[in-house]
């Protein structure tokens, strides 16, 4: 007990300590926050990741830049990020997250992600939310139950998505309060975003939402409809103004890939204010889904190269969740780094997954992760040794349908069930068409340097 004090105590000091260095003089107290990082970390704790950052202090490239713009923020927004995020997340949460995987033998996610409603204010092409219907909602006490489980296993990230998650705005602002040690993120479509918002978001400090955006606006208005784009664009310039982090959030298809991938865009979101963006691949769920909107493996490809190009050049952090996967291993799915649970609280292991075989209200965080479609995964994880085949519905649907069948998990598309069969039907013609391609950009990864000093392809 006294030793666990003794470090509590530590941690309480570095942290303390390191919150002095988030204002002032950048230019000064940023090298000074990496040492104290340095100092009070582990010594096998992200040590790439720790070389990479010290390389950008030094050479102050595009990243550095990045980081400027971090501390332009609201001070006490930026605080916050840096206690939740970096120290409860991601240092004191990946460590305990660890002893309960190695105790309980099964995966326990960095992050929880969470749809408080299915409700949804818009009706986007090819978007298999709306497949739930609109009359779902997971209770204040609920989400607050699931939110302290995790926390006793050391996940302190929890991420809205839906549905549209703001169309519960207060209940979410109130979880911010009632969880004042966590971050919290919210996918959403933006619309609902207005200068009450922002003051709340102000006084709470620990909420960032990931906006939606399918490009410029003809390209997103012909997905999201006519006026969302200059909806979007006053969230931005209302959260720009309040001084509060956001990010982008950007479903890549065959049709708008070229948009969301120029250099023209890149631009847009940095000037609109964006620190993130985060890329996906779009998932052809759901019996209404569009499979044409599935990228060519050429289209997949030009946008593997312009992200990896531009991550060179621009100030924003940007990562693509399907091309990606080699810096986390594979397939995070299935609590290996999140879970989602619906807004009927079944727990799926991803949100592009929609099957599972047990339900929050009925059974504990730790004993859905110890269900037989979630040992599943993590038995079966990497799903594919090639990391440009992460997925196991997309790159691998034969890994997914012996999955469901094995583990008698069922649909959770309540308003139209889609077999498993059906649903990879729609995928093995991509994955054989990807799989040379995949095979040959691998090769290449494999054979280059990045691979080896942690920057990943040049």
């Amino acid at each position: 007990m006294g030793n666990s004090r003794a470090k509590e105590a530590m941690q309480n000091f570095a942290i303390n300590q390191a919150l002095k260095y988030i204002e002032g003089n950048p230019e000064e107290n940023i090298p000074k926050l990496m040492a104290l990082v340095d100092k009070f970390s582990p010594a096998d704790w992200y040590t790439t990741q720790r070389s990479v950052v010290r390389k950008v202090i030094e050479e102050k490239s595009n990243w550095y830049q990045l980081i400027l713009r971090v501390y332009d923020l609201d001070p006490d927004v930026c605080k916050a990020f840096f206690r939740n995020f970096l120290f409860n997340a991601s240092l004191k949460g990946s460590a305990t997250q660890d002893e309960w995987a190695e105790r309980e033998g099964c995966n326990i996610p960095w992050a929880i992600l969470l749809d408080p409603t299915s409700a949804c204010n818009m009706h986007c092409t090819g978007c298999w939310a709306a497949e739930y219907g609109n009359r779902l909602n997971l209770s204040m006490e609920a989400m607050d139950s699931i939110i302290r489980q995790g926390k006793q296993m050391g996940t302190y990230m929890y991420i809205y998505t839906g549905g549209e998650p703001l169309v519960r705005k207060a209940d979410i602002i109130r979880l911010c309060e009632m969880h004042p040690d966590c971050e919290f993120l919210s996918f959403t479509n933006g619309t609902l975003i207005d200068e009450a918002f922002c003051r709340e978001m102000l006084r709470v400090k620990n909420f960032v939402p990931a906006i939606s955006l399918e490009g410029f606006e003809d390209a997103n208005d012909s997905r999201r409809g006519q006026g969302a784009y200059q909806k979007v664009a006053n969230a931005m310039r209302l959260l720009k103004e309040h001084k509060l982090p956001f990010g982008i959030s950007a479903c890549y298809t065959s049709r708008n890939y070229e948009d969301i991938t120029s250099e023209e865009f890149f631009d847009y979101m940095i000037d609109s204010g964006a620190l993130f963006v985060w890329f996906f691949h779009y998932m052809p769920v759901g019996n209404a889904a569009a499979p044409d909107l599935l990228p060519t493996p050429e289209q997949r490809e030009t946008v593997y190269r312009r992200i990896r190009e531009y991550r060179k050049t621009k100030a924003i952090f940007s990562m693509d969740f399907q091309n990606d996967a080699e810096y986390v291993g594979g397939c995070i799915a299935g609590g290996r780094r999140y879970l989602h649970i619906n807004a009927k609280g079944d727990v799926e292991p991803c949100v592009f997954i929609h099957y599972s075989n047990c339900n929050i209200h009925d059974v504990t965080l730790l004993q859905a992760l110890k269900s037989p479609l979630f040992m599943a995964y993590h038995d079966g994880q990497p799903f594919n040794e090639n990391m440009l085949r992460p997925c196991p519905m997309l790159e691998n649907p034969e890994k997914l349908r012996a999955m469901v069948n094995e583990t008698g998990a069922v649909s959770t598309d309540y308003e139209s069930q889609e077999d498993v069969d059906h649903l990879c039907g729609k995928t093995v013609p991509y994955a054989e068409k990807w799989t040379p391609k995949a095979n040959e950009l691998w090769n290449q990864c494999l054979a280059c340097k990045g691979c080896k000093n942690g920057e990943g392809c040049q």
